[in-house]
């Protein structure tokens, strides 16, 4: 055997083995994987990272997780030494922990020379990137800008029958409502339970965050919050009068809803619009494109009410995050795709994909965005008045604590007084405790 042979044989037996490359072609790029959750936007951005393997090279894999298990995912991914992933898009309340944690990679240096910030609307750089919020460090890029918002069954306020009679009734025309009392009026007027025809299905589930999404855009209007910013003290602030009238407020709503109407979440509320029950219905604007491919010209759309001059809405969307736990040359790689994403001409294609929203200012106050579909003009109204829930390293404790709580006001099992005295005791609590750990 010749010494050329035998290196060789140890070439392909050998090295070959040990991952090492002899010679010949190069290794191809290892690929670049993103998890997300499972829904539409996921599949938009893995048709753009197909786009983006053609123009450099490098594969993007979007690996979709059902909503239910997304969170523990993660999370226990990010107990390994390595993670799965490369970038994960994740929801705002993560990003606490996320940066605290040393779980994200602090993009504050590199985030600016990516993207003029001052083309990312504000509250989506305030609250999908920034930690703290308003502090100016970034942990996420914008990718999936969300908020909650109404659909409502334009074939019925357009009916001249609805429309006299109830002119007849409140003295004012059938039109999508632009304060709570109005919802409220609109939701009493369609509740016709013999005919199986209810006003509204709001946030109520007690699912992940749904109940504490629907009851905080309330408790904002009202005038309450769930506690001072600086601080973090939630006492007098969410078991507070104003508190007190927003959860008041929600409960007087429970009676124009379909049965179990104390309790639905995302997709409950979804099915009870869309199998013709209900006249109006509460919840992210990223679900809307599926009602129009379901129900055509039937389905309108509208901002979330306010209270007097005060209108509040929930934050949704999520950011891309870099693991801290993934390779340095993939790290450089995510940054690569991450600001190719947003590019003005690649957002452009974003928002074409379906619940693809965009942070880019000049592109959300474009006509050609506004006009592209029926909910695209009350969505980017909407971010102008959207707030988060807390997004500190304890979140996923205080929203547990929210849920049953507020939960059990909606049940009945407490007053709504008492409910919320339990949401600030143990809130209170969980303060103290994280500022300890």
């Amino acid at each position: 055997m010749t010494l050329r042979s035998f290196h060789r044989i140890v070439c392909v037996f050998g090295f070959s083995f040990l991952g090492i490359n002899c010679g010949g072609a190069p290794e191809a790029t290892p690929a670049l994987t993103v998890w997300w959750a499972q829904w539409s936007p996921a599949d938009g951005l893995q048709e753009l990272g197909n786009q983006f393997e053609k123009e450099t090279g490098i594969a993007v894999k979007v690996l979709q997780i059902p909503w239910a298990n997304y969170q523990d995912q993660v999370f226990l991914n990010f107990g390994n030494n390595k993670t799965d992933f490369d970038i994960v898009v994740g929801d705002s309340q993560w990003i606490g922990r996320g940066a605290t944690k040393g779980l994200y990679v602090d993009l504050t240096t590199w985030l600016p020379t990516a993207i003029d910030m001052k083309k990312v609307h504000p509250r989506a750089a305030r609250y999908l990137c920034e930690y703290p919020p308003g502090s100016g460090k970034f942990y996420a890029a914008p990718c999936e800008t969300d908020a909650v918002g109404f659909a409502y069954r334009k074939d019925w306020f357009a009916d001249p029958n609805e429309q006299a009679a109830f002119k007849q009734k409140y003295g004012r025309d059938l039109v999508p409502p632009d304060t709570w009392d109005e919802f409220k009026q609109v939701a009493e007027f369609f509740t016709r339970p013999a005919d199986n025809r209810y006003g509204c299905a709001i946030l109520t589930g007690r699912s992940y965050d749904s109940l504490v999404m629907g009851f905080q855009q309330f408790l904002w209007a009202f005038g309450g919050s769930w506690g001072n910013d600086a601080t973090h003290d939630p006492q007098g602030n969410v078991n507070g009068p104003a508190a007190l009238a927003a959860l008041e407020f929600m409960k007087s709503l429970i009676p124009f809803a379909p049965q179990g109407g104390a309790n639905m979440d995302y997709g409950q509320v979804l099915e009870v619009f869309t199998n013709g029950s209900t006249a109006m219905m509460m919840d992210y604007f990223a679900f809307f494109p599926g009602i129009v491919d379901q129900m055509g010209d039937k389905v309108g759309f509208f901002m979330v009410p306010r209270q007097g001059d005060q209108r509040f809405i929930s934050l949704g969307g999520q950011g891309m995050s870099i693991s801290t736990k993934t390779s340095p040359e993939q790290q450089e790689r995510a940054r690569q795709f991450i600001a190719w994403f947003l590019k003005t001409d690649v957002q452009k294609q974003w928002i074409t994909k379906k619940a693809g929203f965009t942070a880019d200012t000049a592109i959300l106050s474009s006509p050609e965005f506004r006009q592209a579909t029926p909910f695209n003009d009350a969505f980017a109204q909407s971010l102008d008045h959207v707030r988060d829930f807390w997004n500190v390293p304890a979140y996923n404790e205080l929203l547990a604590a929210a849920q049953q709580h507020i939960g059990e006001a909606l049940d009945g099992v407490a007053s709504s007084q008492d409910a919320l005295n339990a949401v600030a005791e143990k809130h209170t609590q969980i303060f103290k405790e994280s500022a300890t750990q």
